[in-house]
């Protein structure tokens, strides 16, 4: 197909944004740029711009509530719903999808969890900053996956599935630990209704309704209903994600059938002079796209359209708004806080430690068995990986602390620890994976 001059234009700009890794080098910019800011001479407007009111209403009824509060209580839910799609695509047909596909990846997104939450918890218990220990415990998919795009051809494509269902497992569990931990307090009227609205989606779902509109309509209801209630409205995301249809109307086999018949009577129509089809051909063509909404479901085609949406704006509007930390000569006193001190152990220690070792149990006792062509190099490097838990680490700092300090030290770790992390799974990906492949271990 001859392609016009738009199209040669756009080519780059489609190329770039479908690159696996190019999400997490946009993100790295949003954070170099919030940092920036916040340390130049315009580091006011940067807190003016993110501090602004924004009033939304409608019919006398709305929301009043700073920027910053609108990325990450509304733009953020996006983000959720998104993740909650992809955990509902991967338990239907993906890594998840049989406990022994999910056993091992889960099992290490647990230990991924369970240490660096005990880890940040010996550091801070009985102080006032004791409730940030879920902090440490979930990784950035995006960052880490983009990590591990520049480690080398070598890595096995079985240790990017191992990461991303790890990864997967973890926004689960982080999603558990906001609702069950991070919730202060519950309005029951608001949350009733929420639940009555999403019985709804699920009806819809089981009686064949497919209109992403129906979904978006009371998806938006369903998120103000639990903004209303207490509970983050966050999880609205992922349980309206959970209700959206996952199976085709059509299967494979009906689907191809169809399209030949289609194509063999398209191609005997009666054709017209000229560059325009008949009236005839135009309804086949019309058949075969009703064909083609048929036979895709309506949670990949939403997961593929909000994917770009997800990762070049939401997140990198969420890491300028809350990455922009301030750094002077109370970056060093503040690393030295059980804090910070709590979140980079927990990330850099606790992540390797319990992905690693949890995976080493499950491999010892022969309860699974490593990823196809993966050495315990590889499972280091990824475990270190994990430690980069950039957006959700910085999303929970932001529902367990009201105090400014506690905040900024949180983030001062954070990023100290996702550069750690980051750099030593680089290096033992790129440096000890080639070394122990050569030696046969």
């Amino acid at each position: 197909m001859a392609k016009t001059p738009i199209d040669k234009l756009l080519q780059p700009v489609h190329k770039f944004i479908h690159q696996e890794f190019t999400g997490g080098i946009v993100l790295f910019a949003s954070v170099l740029i919030a940092i920036l800011w916040a340390n130049s001479p315009y580091a006011g407007s940067y807190h003016a711009v993110w501090d602004a009111n924004l009033n939304i209403s409608l019919a006398g009824t709305g929301l009043d509530a700073p920027l910053h509060i609108w990325i990450n209580d509304g733009l953020m839910a996006l983000f959720f719903f998104v993740i909650g799609l992809e955990l509902k695509r991967e338990f239907m047909a993906g890594e998840l999808s049989s406990v022994k596909k999910a056993t091992l990846p889960m099992v290490a997104a647990l230990g991924g969890m369970i240490v660096p939450a005990l880890i940040y918890a010996a550091f801070n218990v009985g102080h006032a900053s004791a409730s940030g220990w879920g902090i440490p415990m979930a990784t950035d998919i995006a960052f880490a996956l983009a990590l591990l795009s520049l480690a080398g051809k070598h890595i096995p494509s079985s240790i990017k599935v191992f990461l991303s269902a790890l990864a997967v497992a973890d926004d689960l569990g982080a999603v558990m630990v906001i609702a069950f931990f991070y919730t202060v307090q519950i309005s029951f009227l608001p949350l009733l209704l929420a639940l009555a609205l999403l019985l709804v989606l699920g009806l819809g779902n089981y009686l064949g309704v497919r209109s992403v509109i129906f979904y978006l309509v009371i998806g938006i209801i369903v998120w103000a209903c639990f903004l209303m209630s207490g509970v983050h409205a966050t999880i609205a995301g992922v349980l309206v994600a959970l209700t959206i249809p996952a199976r085709p109307k059509i299967d494979e086999e009906e689907y191809v059938t169809s399209l030949r018949e289609n194509a063999t009577t398209f191609e005997g129509a009666i054709r017209q002079d000229g560059a325009l089809i008949t009236f005839e051909q135009y309804h086949i063509l019309e058949r075969v796209k009703q064909l083609s909404l048929d036979a895709e479901t309506p949670l990949q085609k939403i997961e593929n359209a909000l994917h770009p949406w997800v990762a070049f704006i939401i997140m990198p509007l969420f890491a300028l708004a809350n990455a922009g930390v301030h750094l002077d000569a109370g970056f060093f006193n503040a690393m030295g806080t059980t804090v910070s001190l709590g979140v980079v152990c927990g990330l850099v220690v606790g992540k390797g430690v319990g992905v690693f070792g949890f995976t080493w149990m499950m491999v010892r006792f022969r309860l699974a068995g490593l990823p196809a062509g993966a050495q315990w190099a590889h499972i280091f490097g990824v475990s270190l990986l994990a430690g980069v838990g950039f957006t959700m680490s910085l999303f929970i700092t932001e529902l367990a602390f009201s105090n400014a300090e506690l905040i900024a030290q949180s983030k001062y770790g954070i990023l100290v620890a996702s550069l750690i992390s980051g750099i030593l799974g680089l290096f033992v990906l790129k440096t000890f994976v080639r070394t122990q492949t050569s030696k046969g271990w």
